[in-house]
């Protein structure tokens, strides 16, 4: 039996609260299983006294988008000096920004769809039709549509034609004050985990997903049944291996740290495209990092331990 004890924090304010609730339940009910003494604490404006009062030897962040992921919590736990797993807040600020994690890697020469962001300033400022009709120009149809930050593909969409763009650009805009427009990559998506180990990051067999829909949009995401997954993703040995490249390369050149997963597209001509990283990674029952776990033979609740034990004695 551990002597560890962990608060996993999940819930919060964002969009993606249920998830985050879902997430905390089955990464709490993992660790116990590991023999770690665990409380599930919302992050809410109780939570600070609650950290102060009853401190943690460390904290598992399994809160989705805004303060989870953009360096919020991250910052408030380095402020009282308390280990928890996961990016630290900095480097969190960077790479929850879609456009600046698309940069640093394209910069560093990784594969990614060609991209443009504005903020919904431009299209009321300078029209809405004219800025449309040139996104269309620069990265062609079909298009993706995303908020600029976010998760859990909530406001993101595949524009097929150019009379559906209006509405769909307003959809991204309910989540974000800015839209990425990126290049669509037809092809096989594919979500990869990198999880660090004594060794380095360590790439886990890669997902692929087949949603019914043809998107895999957040209904796609959380609704058991409307997504078929494959685990380990039907790539050949060497598109596995260029897969797996690929996410490790982004968790390093990120400045990463514990955990992280990586969206990407295989191409029919076999070309890896990085599509954007996840800092907190879905542990739901629908949620690719436990099926990655379970096809490297490994159990959610040792990670995680595993992580708590480097947190700790980071």
């Amino acid at each position: 039996m551990s002597d560890r004890w962990v608060a996993v924090l999940a819930g919060g304010l964002s969009h993606e609260r249920d998830v985050s609730l879902r997430s905390g339940r089955r990464v709490s009910a993992a660790l116990r299983q590991s023999g770690v003494a665990v409380e599930e604490w919302d992050a809410d404006a109780g939570l600070l006294p609650k950290l102060r009062e009853h401190r943690p030897d460390a904290v598992v962040i399994a809160l989705h988008g805004g303060e989870g992921e953009n360096g919020s919590i991250q910052t408030i736990l380095e402020l009282l000096g308390i280990p928890y797993v996961g990016t630290d807040a900095g480097t969190c600020r960077r790479a929850w920004d879609k456009p600046t994690a698309k940069a640093e890697l394209r910069r560093a020469g990784v594969l990614t769809p060609d991209w443009v962001v504005l903020p919904q300033s431009a299209f009321r400022e300078l029209g809405a039709q004219p800025v449309l009709d040139a996104m269309v120009e620069r990265l062609g149809l079909p298009m993706m549509l995303k908020p600029d930050q976010g998760g859990s593909a909530l406001g993101a969409q595949v524009v097929r034609s150019a009379a559906e763009l209006p509405t769909a650009m307003v959809g991204s805009l309910a989540y974000s004050d800015a839209v990425l427009a990126e290049q669509f990559i037809d092809g096989v998506e594919v979500a990869v985990t990198v999880v660090d180990g004594p060794g380095g990051p360590e790439a886990l067999p890669a997902v692929e997903i087949a949603p019914a829909s043809g998107v895999y949009d957040y209904t796609a995401r959380y609704t058991a049944g409307l997504t078929t997954f494959h685990t380990p993703a039907r790539l050949d040995d060497a598109t596995a291996a260029k897969v797996a490249e690929l996410a490790v390369s982004a968790h390093r050149l990120l400045g990463l740290r514990d955990v992280s997963r990586t969206d990407a597209v295989v191409s029919a001509t076999g070309e890896v495209y990085f599509i954007e990283v996840n800092l907190s990674p879905g542990l739901t029952e629908t949620s690719l990092l436990p099926m990655a776990a379970e096809a490297a033979g490994r159990s959610l609740g040792s990670i995680y331990a595993g992580l708590v034990d480097r947190a700790i004695a980071r």
